[in-house]
């Protein structure tokens, strides 16, 4: 496996004066000169948007994602792609993945389908799956409140926790918009949520992978960074990004090679 994944990384990262493909993305960088928006202020701006209730909330999630894998025998290799997660009224799901990367379209994209790395050409089906009718009342699979306070109760209980980290916080907000897509009500209380969280700061204006204008702000642990990415008008988060603030050589990885990123989309 690991001569599979250093030849498939020698084809990403070598060729003729082309642009790799899916070589790790680099963190996204602030705007020069933009004013950070205090996370109180975006939550009071989500509040206001959400007076109508409009949009609603829809079980399902539409995401694309960048991640590292990494193991101690090989190099790492960035793994992207597009999941598309959609219920039915009789609480069946469909979900399907595709290799893409929207940085270079057309280009070859990795995937570990298997636990083989190989490329496949963009827009390839990785897997379709359709699932029998299934209910649990348990978070992040129950409906999420759009109180703040019972909403960050259920964030809690996603994370198995009796009060949640900062780190924990992103962790379940994550896990949180990888099952549902929140409505404007959902959205306003995640942000008061995230207002109240210790460490995350502004920092200002950011495009995101999509070209989406978000307002960012950055909460630092030992060894790594996470960023989140939200529409500065109504709260919606955009997305969320990790990266390494250390080298870890054992894993072939430097300070500013970024972990993980998903990009959540309506």
């Amino acid at each position: 496996m690991a001569a599979v994944a250093a030849t498939a990384l020698a084809l990403l990262l070598s060729g003729p004066a082309t642009t790799p493909a899916v070589a790790a993305p680099r963190p996204l960088t602030v705007l020069a000169g933009s004013t950070p928006v205090p996370l109180d202020r975006l939550a009071e701006r989500a509040a206001a948007a959400a007076a109508d209730g409009s949009p609603t909330l829809l079980k399902g999630t539409h995401v694309q994602s960048w991640s590292l894998g990494m193991s101690d025998d090989r190099p790492p290799i960035t793994l992207p792609e597009e999941r598309i997660v959609r219920w039915t009224a009789d609480d069946g799901h469909t979900e399907l993945v595709v290799a893409t990367d929207p940085r270079h379209p057309g280009r070859p994209v990795l995937t570990d389908e298997d636990g083989e790395p190989r490329l496949v050409d963009d827009g390839d089906v990785i897997s379709r799956q359709t699932f029998p009718p299934s209910w649990t009342d348990a978070p992040p699979g129950s409906r999420p409140p759009h109180d703040a306070g019972q909403l960050r109760a259920y964030l809690a209980e996603t994370e198995h926790a009796e009060s949640l980290s900062t780190a924990e916080l992103l962790d379940a907000t994550a896990e949180l918009l990888d099952h549902w897509t929140l409505g404007a009500p959902e959205s306003a209380a995640l942000a008061r949520v995230l207002a109240d969280a210790e460490g995350l700061r502004p920092v200002g204006q950011v495009t995101d992978r999509l070209g989406r204008s978000g307002q960012a702000y950055v909460y630092e642990a030992v060894g790594l960074r996470q960023m989140l990415i939200m529409d500065p008008a109504t709260g919606t988060v955009l997305g969320l990004e990790t990266t390494f603030t250390s080298d870890q050589p054992e894993y072939g990885v430097t300070a500013g090679d970024v972990m993980e990123y998903s990009a959540w989309m309506r």
